[in-house]
C-alpha cells in the first residue's frame, strides 16, 4: 500500500476523494441547468454565490455543504452566459446577458446590452442591474468580469455586429467597460482588439475573453480568433490598450472544438494573474484546450513580462492515453498564489465517461498535480445542450469547482466538490 501511493505520489497524479454536493437539477433538453459559475466570498469563504442557465441563484453559508436556490429577475432580462465575481469589499456580483422585453429570440432586442446586478447580503437579494455596451441592434455576448482590491469591475465581451452573420461586413470584436462606482455604472464600452472577426461563432469570431487585473490596475486579456490565442493588456486601467496584440500560442484546431458526446465545445482560453507576494507575482497565465497532439488536452502559458513573451503551451492533463480533457477553466488563489485548473477528463474510460479533475500548482504553473474530484463518472448526451463552460474560484484555501453533470432521463445537475488546500 505504502509503495502504491508513492508511485501515485511520483507520478503528479493522486486519486484522493472530495466530497461532492448537488447544487440543484432540472429535467429540460433545452433549457436544462448548465454553464455554472461560482464565486467564493473574499470578506469570509463560507459564503459563496453560483449562478448557471438560464437564470438561476444558488447561495450557500456554511461553505458549500447546503445551498439555497433562487431565480434572477432583471426588467433587463436574465437570459444566460451566467458570471458570478466577488469583490474585496463582500459584495457579489451577478453579470448576465439580456432579453428586456421577454421574448428571447423572437425580440430584436435580445442581446441588446450586458447586465450586471449587485448582491450585498451574499446573494439573498438582487439589484435590478445595471448594464453596458448597449449598442442596439448589434449582440453583446460572453462576458466575463474581474474586481480590483479597490472595488473596480472590469469587463469583457465579444461584440456582434449581426450573430450568425454570413456577411464579410457583419464583424465580431473584444469590447471592455469599467465600472469604478460599485457596479452603478460604466464606462463607455471601447474595442480592444487589433483584427476583427466574423459572425459566425466559429474559429474565425473574435471570442472567449476573460480578463485579470493586478493591484495597480493594469488589466490583461486573452481570446481565441483563426487558431491562435490573442493578448492585450492596458497598463492604466482600461483608458488605452497595445497597438499591436501578442500571441500567446498557436491553438491547433481552434477554439471551436467537437468533444464526442456532447451538443457543442470549445477551447476558449482563461487569464489569470498572480497578485500574491513572492516569487511569482506579477506573473501572467493563460489556460485553453486544443488538439495539437490529435486529442484534446488541457494547455497552459505563462509570461513573467507581462505578456511581452510567453513560455512554450504545458500540458496540464498527466496522463499518457489518448483521452479527451476539455471544457478548463483556471483560478489563482490571491492569499497563497496557488494555481487551481479544472477540467472534465475521459482518461480512466475506453468509451465517453467523464469525470472531473482538478490540476494543482505551487509554483506557478511549472509543475502540477493532478487529482479526480467528481465521485462518479457521467456520460453526456450530445441531444441535450449543455452550455460552454464549467468554472472554478478559490480563497483562503478554500477551492470550490463547480460543474455540470448529466443523468439519464434528461437530468442535467450543477456540482460543486468540497476541497481545502492549505500548507
Amino acid at each position: 500500500m505504502k509503495k502504491t501511493l508513492f508511485l501515485l505520489l511520483c507520478s503528479g497524479s493522486i486519486m484522493a476523494q472530495y466530497t461532492n454536493v448537488e447544487l440543484g437539477f432540472s429535467v429540460n433538453q433545452f433549457r436544462g441547468l448548465c454553464e455554472p459559475a461560482l464565486a467564493v466570498s473574499k470578506t469570509d469563504p463560507a459564503y459563496q454565490v453560483a449562478g448557471a442557465i438560464l437564470d438561476q441563484v444558488f447561495y450557500s453559508s456554511d461553505s458549500g455543504k447546503t445551498w439555497t436556490r433562487d431565480t434572477l429577475k432583471s426588467s433587463y432580462g436574465v437570459w444566460g452566459d451566467p458570471v458570478l465575481i466577488s469583490d474585496y469589499q463582500g459584495n457579489f456580483y451577478f453579470l448576465h446577458l439580456s432579453d428586456p422585453t421577454g421574448e428571447n429570440w423572437r425580440s430584436e432586442e435580445i442581446l441588446d446590452r450586458i447586465v450586471c446586478q449587485k448582491s450585498t447580503d451574499n446573494g439573498k437579494t438582487w439589484n435590478d442591474g445595471s448594464y453596458m455596451g448597449m449598442h442596439h441592434p448589434k449582440d453583446q455576448d460572453k462576458q466575463w468580469s474581474v474586481a480590483d482590491r479597490k472595488g473596480t469591475v472590469y469587463t469583457t465581451w465579444t461584440q456582434f455586429d449581426k450573430y450568425g452573420s454570413k456577411e464579410e461586413e457583419d464583424r465580431s470584436n473584444i469590447l471592455f467597460s469599467k465600472s469604478t462606482d460599485g457596479g452603478k455604472s460604466w464606462s463607455d464600452a471601447i474595442s480592444i482588439n487589433q483584427f476583427s472577426g466574423d459572425c459566425l461563432d466559429g474559429d474565425q469570431t473574435t471570442e472567449g475573453a476573460v480578463p485579470a487585473v493586478t493591484e495597480d490596475g493594469t488589466v490583461y486579456v486573452a481570446w481565441g480568433y483563426d487558431n491562435k490565442i490573442w493578448f492585450d493588456r492596458s497598463e492604466d486601467g482600461g483608458e488605452t490598450w497595445l497597438k499591436e496584440d501578442k500571441v500567446v500560442a498557436d491553438q491547433p484546431g481552434g477554439w471551436d472544438i467537437e468533444i464526442p458526446g456532447l451538443m457543442r465545445a470549445n477551447g476558449m482560453p482563461v487569464t489569470v494573474v498572480n497578485n500574491k507576494e513572492g516569487e511569482y507575482k506579477g506573473e501572467v497565465y493563460v489556460n485553453w484546450v486544443d488538439e495539437r497532439n490529435g486529442n484534446f488536452d488541457v494547455w497552459f502559458a505563462r509570461s513573467t513580462d507581462g505578456g511581452d513573451t510567453w513560455s512554450e503551451p504545458q500540458k496540464v492533463n498527466d496522463d499518457d492515453t489518448e483521452a479527451d480533457q476539455f471544457f478548463t477553466w483556471l483560478s489563482c488563489d490571491q492569499t497563497t498564489g496557488y494555481l487551481y485548473c479544472m477540467f472534465y477528463d475521459r482518461r480512466n474510460y475506453k468509451d465517453l465517461q467523464t469525470d472531473v479533475y482538478l490540476a494543482s500548482s505551487k509554483d506557478g504553473g511549472r509543475s502540477w498535480v493532478n487529482e479526480k474530484i467528481s465521485e462518479k463518472p457521467f456520460t453526456p448526451n450530445p441531444n441535450v445542450f449543455f452550455g460552454d463552460y464549467n468554472h472554478i474560484d478559490a480563497y483562503q484555501g478554500v477551492v470550490r469547482p463547480i460543474w455540470t453533470r448529466y443523468d439519464k432521463g434528461g437530468r442535467t445537475s450543477i456540482w460543486t466538490a468540497l476541497i481545502t488546500k492549505k500548507d
